[in-house]
């Protein structure tokens, strides 16, 4: 029996892996979508759309569901979108930035003053903890596509904010102004980012104990496994131990 029970535990866990995966997909679809309907429906001329498309296919999403989403932009019966950012504290007083696009604000208001509310949490005002993160445009490329002082010079002269470099690879800032121009002149030199988006960049962490930082990633993981719910950004740090616990 004991196989048996393993056999479906390891069902049910790429079960729930193949619904997380079409449910990302989903919101990859989403982005998509409203970006070709805000702007044009090329990629070359909008900056948002070409970023939607470089996250889609980092998450190997194919060339015609990507197509489809963008197409699904120009017809009749396209779904209308709001984008709101909903801002918390989490359990300890952390600070929660929640992006989300929904086409039903009373239903996702619910939810995510709910998911604050039942993690120790609690919903604030817009604005409320916004001023102590920086929105700013995050750059990712793979460590092997070059060396740090590589990608630091090129960072650099592309007129970039700030670079951190590891073995999990390169993260290049740069503020919304030049953010599209920082992008295309890395992008000559190293290839298409793995991710290249607008972000909320902590300006400070808060370093927290792993019975806090569990509560803490509970929650965003909950936050981020509700369909309307597009990013979620916090200012909190966790030992390298819990976070392979709880990926685990």
């Amino acid at each position: 029996m004991a196989g048996h029970s393993q056999f479906k535990n390891i069902m049910h866990r790429k079960g729930k892996q193949d619904a997380i995966k079409s449910k990302l997909f989903g919101k990859l679809a989403r982005e998509i979508t409203v970006a070709a309907k805000l702007g044009m429906p090329d990629p070359a001329m909008n900056a948002r759309l070409r970023a939607a498309i470089i996250a889609a296919r980092a998450e190997n999403m194919t060339k015609d569901s990507i197509e489809r989403a963008i197409k699904k932009a120009s017809g009749a019966d396209t779904e209308s979108y709001d984008e709101i950012r909903y801002e918390g504290y989490g359990p300890g007083g952390v600070a929660v930035i929640v992006e989300v696009l929904t086409d039903n604000r009373n239903r996702t208001a619910g939810d995510v003053r709910a998911t604050f509310t039942k993690a120790g949490g609690n919903l604030a005002e817009t604005g409320a903890v916004s001023f102590m993160f920086s929105h700013v445009g995050l750059i990712e490329y793979d460590a092997k596509v070059g060396s740090a002082d590589a990608m630091l010079e090129a960072a650099i002269d592309a007129g970039a904010d700030d670079v951190q470099s590891s073995d999990a690879g390169h993260e290049v800032y740069a503020g919304q102004e030049t953010f599209r121009d920082v992008a295309a002149a890395l992008e000559k030199k190293f290839g298409e980012a793995r991710k290249a988006a607008m972000v909320w960049k902590p300006q400070n962490t808060i370093a927290v104990d792993d019975e806090q930082g569990e509560k803490l990633l509970k929650l965003m993981e909950t936050l981020n496994e509700h369909d309307d719910v597009q990013n979620v950004y916090a200012n909190f740090e966790v030992s390298d131990a819990l976070m392979q616990k709880m990926s685990a």
